[in-house]
């Protein structure tokens, strides 16, 4: 965070002063005021300068683009970002020639960009909000393949009577799965192990289980 401390024959003035020198407008800074000044008799005598220190505060937004580029850029990728937002969520949009690199093997490399620019984000600010790295809406293919996965391992479930465990996956995606099987009153879901390797269970329910979720 980058401050300077600039003087003025008032408030205002001493403030114009630092965002000049921080090349920054008022809604880029925290104004903190060190000394309001006095004005002297006949405004001749006694005059003491306003002081004040501005600091130009972080875009937790442009921080997390500005990583995800360096990533990129570090690969030997081009790539462009397009960054939505809406209420408590950011959306990172990634396109590119050779966006599959930053794909990865199921999304593995793409889930792990998203793990670190939460992280990035969270450094730059005390609000917290849910971060999204998505390339080229891979996440919406994943999440088709996701739910038709869902419905045909709980079919194995069901026939081999047998614990079907999935292979370890962040905890969204692992609530695909569980949103598109609460309805399913013939398995249960649950997670089991630790991150990174937690994962999703899909356990048939006993004939006497199934006849008391059907009352």
């Amino acid at each position: 965070m980058r401050e300077v401390t600039a003087t003025g024959q008032s408030v205002n003035d001493a403030v114009e002063s630092a965002l000049t020198q921080l090349h920054a407008t008022r809604d880029q800074v925290e104004i903190e005021i060190l000394d309001e000044g006095k004005k002297g008799l006949f405004g001749l005598f006694g005059n003491r300068s306003s002081v004040v220190k501005v600091s130009l505060v972080d875009n937790p937004i442009e921080e997390t683009r500005n990583f995800l580029l360096n990533v990129a850029t570090k690969m030997g990728i081009v790539i462009e970002i397009t960054v939505t937002e809406r209420d408590r969520e950011v959306e990172y949009q990634l396109s590119g020639k050779d966006i599959a690199l930053l794909i990865g093997k199921r999304g593995q490399t793409l889930n792990s960009l998203q793990y670190l620019a939460q992280l990035v984000f969270n450094r730059h600010t005390k609000q917290f909000r849910t971060i999204i790295v998505d390339a080229e809406n891979y996440r919406s293919r994943r999440k088709d393949t996701l739910e038709q996965l869902a419905i045909k391992l709980a079919d194995k479930a069901i026939k081999t009577r047998k614990d079907v465990a999935l292979e370890p996956m962040p905890s969204y995606e692992r609530k695909i799965i569980h949103t598109v099987l609460v309805k399913n009153r013939n398995v249960k879901t649950f997670s089991a192990g630790e991150e990174p390797f937690r994962h999703l269970v899909i356990s048939p329910l006993k004939k006497e289980q199934v006849a008391n979720a059907r009352v």
